[in-house]
């Protein structure tokens, strides 16, 4: 079925209550018991007790030829892209007839990057998020994930993990944001997980920085009617394969090639399974400042433009934008160098991917040497606002 843009809605996630009771509950329960809660949990959930696995040279894990040289390409070009974001970053100073003022850039000391676990090794999150922290001059990178994959510690060991933790769910969370035995509470947490993981970040941002409180990957891929059918239906696809509540939705003010693209979802079984689930839809804009915005409205976590007659600088809203169907999310996902952890679930109308930046402070400094004028215009604001001994520190210092 093909939806109109004007009256599409994104879909209702289920009810995260009980998630942020359950995680209520357990980060209490760690804050009161400390070592003993995290191991419990990890023992419950994982089946296994919290373990430090010390890390060797990437060499020493002997991947596969193929899968290792993969490894250290991406690796390479994440840390490329990053470099360039932190070169394009500078500090700054200036003066005037009153004194100097700067501000410095500098790195969060202690981080921890959350990696998930599942059937198969996450070796791109390992290096998506501590490559740009060790960029940025975190000291201590912590790297928190329930595998233990070869690939995946080598990975980690490559992107310059300077720890790794085995454990995984909520209680890995709660062990780097409160400190534990084995490991110094952190300053910064980062990574993806499931909705315990999610929800943990969520209730411990106030005592610790994270990343974003990630959703259900999604993708919004905005069409002409010139572009390849196979490719755009294989990359929506692919982002469905995420979870059951990913979400493919193809865009397209040309009727005649939905119609076509729906027709070749009818005769993918996997395509049409997912559209059945409603993780990949179709939806028609009447014209192209309607899907303009539509896309804008959407904030989708990847935006796909395959549309020759809609240019970057229209799209406002979007965790990542890649353009033309030869730069598909998939290639984002791994090594073509921006960082692939995204907001989600619309946040992209309000906040950014991960990067450098989000590991560097700005510290603001001044230096006064004939602040006469300035101190007496200070207090006089200060007497206004009623704080006398504010008036009174700046009064103290005019000739």
């Amino acid at each position: 079925m093909i939806l109109n843009t004007s009256t599409w809605q994104r879909p209702t996630l289920a009810d995260e209550h009980e998630i942020q009771t359950r995680v209520g509950a357990m980060l209490n329960d760690i804050r009161e018991r400390g070592d003993i809660a995290i191991t419990e949990y990890s023992e419950r959930f994982d089946r296994f007790a919290p373990e430090i696995i010390e890390l060797k040279p990437f060499v020493d894990y002997q991947l596969a030829p193929a899968l290792a040289e993969a490894i250290k390409l991406a690796a390479t070009r994440i840390e490329r892209f990053a470099k360039k974001q932190r070169d394009s970053l500078t500090e700054m100073q200036f003066s005037d007839e009153f004194g100097e003022y700067g501000q410095r850039l500098l790195p969060i000391e202690n981080m921890a990057a959350y990696i998930p676990g599942g059937r198969f090794p996450l070796i791109s999150t390992a290096l998506m998020t501590l490559i740009p922290a060790r960029i940025a001059g975190c000291v201590s990178r912590v790297a928190l994930s329930p595998s233990d994959h070869p690939a995946l510690l080598a990975a980690a060991s490559l992107a310059g993990a300077t720890k790794f933790v085995r454990i995984g769910g909520a209680q890995a969370i709660a062990a780097a944001a409160y400190g534990c035995e084995w490991l110094s509470r952190v300053d910064m947490i980062v990574g993806p997980g499931n909705a315990y993981v999610a929800e943990a970040k969520a209730q411990l941002q106030s005592r610790v920085r994270i990343d974003t409180v990630a959703g259900p990957s999604e993708v919004l891929i905005l069409a002409d009617g010139k572009q390849n059918v196979a490719w755009l239906l294989e990359d929506a696809i692919a982002q469905a394969e995420h979870g059951p509540d990913a979400l493919a939705v193809v865009a397209s003010n040309g009727r005649q090639w939905l119609q076509m693209f729906e027709q070749s979802l009818q005769k993918n079984e996997s395509a049409r399974a997912l559209a059945e689930r409603q993780q990949i839809q179709l939806v028609f804009a009447e014209t192209k400042a309607d899907l303009i915005e539509f896309a804008n409205r959407f904030g989708a976590e990847h935006l796909m433009l395959c549309h020759e007659g809609i240019g970057v600088e229209t799209i406002r809203h979007a965790g990542a934008v890649f353009i033309g169907a030869r730069s598909p999310v998939a290639l984002g996902d791994y090594l073509s160098g921006p960082n692939h952890t995204l907001p989600t679930v619309a946040s992209a109308r309000r906040s950014s991917g991960l990067s450098v930046l989000d590991f560097l402070r700005v510290q603001t400094v001044q230096t006064i040497r004939n602040g006469s004028v300035l101190y007496q215009a200070a207090a006089e604001i200060a007497e206004a606002e009623g704080l006398q001994h504010h008036a009174r520190s700046l009064r103290l210092r005019m000739p």
